[in-house]
């Protein structure tokens, strides 16, 4: 929107949102103001709440509201296991499964040269000092299947595997229900590979 007024202000606001094009910002900044105005002071409240109560734990440096958080203070967690990902995001979809009952350590990102992140720009120190001082017993790498996430994992595994620690990668291929008609070659390629015996 042209001019500096306070609507044009909150439209540019909303598009610095990743994901978030001029058209959406529009329709957010307007459904804000037609909004009751405590929608607003609520949102304005839980922004700055957010910003200034959110930190990185300093065990998994996972975002929390408490260090250390609250999985890594569970003493019910395997503390033998942990499972490496790339974003806090990736934490909160591996908790939903149920499924994984050790620590995490978040990365904050993936290896990519094209855009300048390299390991240094990772906690990937914050990781190998993590596994120097503890009784690790497994790291299981679940970066993204994609360029960046097999480039991350292949590194990191470089990195643990001669601290005599078991390094696995989570499984790709194909979702439950999908058919293989539709799966493309490279799909079809890592389930192939990540194949278990059956009986």
């Amino acid at each position: 929107m042209s001019g500096a007024g306070p609507i044009s202000r909150l439209v540019d606001e909303f598009a610095r949102l990743p994901g978030i094009g001029p058209k959406t910002a529009q329709r957010l900044a307007f459904h804000v103001l037609n909004a009751p105005p405590e929608m607003a002071r609520g949102l304005a409240r839980a922004l700055v709440e957010a910003r200034e109560k959110i930190c990185r734990c300093s065990e998994c440096c996972d975002l929390t509201d408490s260090d250390p958080c609250p999985i890594c203070r569970d003493p019910r967690r395997n503390r033998e296991i942990l499972c490496v990902v790339e974003q806090p995001r990736d934490v909160i979809a591996m908790e939903k499964s149920r499924g994984f009952k050790g620590l995490y350590h978040v990365l904050h990102g993936a290896i990519s040269p094209m855009v300048g992140i390299g390991p240094g720009d990772l906690t990937v120190r914050d990781l190998l000092e993590r596994l120097a001082g503890k009784n690790v017993r497994e790291v299981i790498l679940a970066t993204n299947p994609n360029v960046e996430g097999d480039a991350t994992a292949l590194y990191l595994a470089r990195l643990i595997k001669p601290a005599g620690i078991k390094v696995t990668r989570i499984a790709h291929g194909l979702p439950v229900g999908a058919s293989l008609e539709y799966a493309d070659e490279m799909t079809l390629s890592k389930a192939l590979e990540g194949r278990q015996e059956l009986g």
